[in-house]
């Protein structure tokens, strides 16, 4: 169907979700409210500390105070409304509200993907220039999609077989060829998600190779930090580089990789990226004492 043939307009999208079981969504609404709520509480605290302890003010921990700052977003663009739907009868949203959580999803992920290309730059100097980068870049990486989407014509189906809206899913419900678009969509996230990963992989190793050849104290440390960036850099790359590389077939795994870099990874990024830290770990424990002092003494006061 093309553009002229289109007489009605899509004013609510409706989700296939995870299972029509009632029992089963009860379930996962459980699992994702306790994943929810570590997120919360890994990445606030991790922001807490670096704005308050002073030895942390330092390129490394503002940059992971900035990741744990999109962890959260990240993650609060798609989990709260997937909650309120595990509870509702009807799992829908408006068409305009799903642009917009399209715009925030890629705006918070593309900022991820320039933040993380960005960690291994530790300078005073270009610092704040490069976290500024991060969030622009996402910027123009979420207008751009958006551009994509708002032009192509809605007139019929609005059935989302997802939990949320993304791009892939929802450029299949246009009622005319999506080709050219889907092309783009490969050009602009798939391709440069693979460049991106396949140059942080190629800089570890070689940060590795000089790590064991020249580093005599302190290598387990050194070791420990960079796999952990490994780590991070895998579990958020490799599930998008599945979604957004290939967009003209559906795969089974396709829910299953979203729910790891949407849901898992915000809450893991806190875990095996910055609480392995030493000093961060000390920090946080240098926090969470004052403060529990702080409430004894309001409390021995009243």
């Amino acid at each position: 169907m093309e553009l002229e043939n289109c007489t009605t307009t899509v004013k609510n999208i409706f989700f296939v979700g995870f299972t029509e079981s009632a029992m089963l969504q009860y379930i996962l609404f459980a699992t994702f409210l306790i994943i929810y709520t570590m997120t919360w509480l890994g990445n606030v605290t991790i922001i807490t500390t670096v704005i308050i302890d002073q030895e942390l003010h330092k390129p490394m921990y503002f940059f992971l105070g900035n990741l744990a700052l999109i962890d959260l977003s990240e993650s609060s663009v798609t989990l709260p409304k997937m909650l309120w739907d595990f509870l509702s009868e009807y799992k829908s949203i408006s068409f305009g509200g799903c642009i917009a959580q399209i715009f925030f999803f890629h705006f918070t992920g593309g900022a991820v993907v320039f933040l993380l290309t960005y960690l291994n730059i530790m300078n005073h100097n270009v610092c704040l220039g490069l976290v500024a980068g991060a969030w622009i870049g996402g910027f123009v990486h979420s207008i751009v999609q958006v551009a994509l989407i708002i032009q192509l014509p809605f007139c019929g189906p609005n059935l989302l077989d997802n939990f949320y809206c993304d791009f892939p899913q929802v450029i299949k419900l246009a009622c005319t060829d999506i080709y050219a678009v889907e092309l783009l969509m490969v050009s602009n996230s798939g391709l440069l998600m693979i460049l991106i990963f396949i140059v942080l992989i190629v800089s570890h190793v070689v940060i590795l190779v000089k790590i064991r050849a020249h580093i005599t104290q302190g290598k387990h440390k050194a070791f420990s930090t960079c796999g952990a960036q490994v780590a991070v850099v895998s579990i958020h790359f490799v599930p998008c580089i599945f979604i957004y590389a290939w967009p003209f077939k559906k795969f089974v795994a396709d829910k299953a990789m979203s729910s790891l870099y949407t849901i898992i990874t915000p809450m893991l990024n806190p875990i095996i990226y910055t609480l392995r830290n030493t000093e961060m770990k000390n920090a946080i424990k240098k926090f969470l004492n004052n403060n529990h002092r702080i409430i004894e003494r309001n409390l021995n006061n009243n």
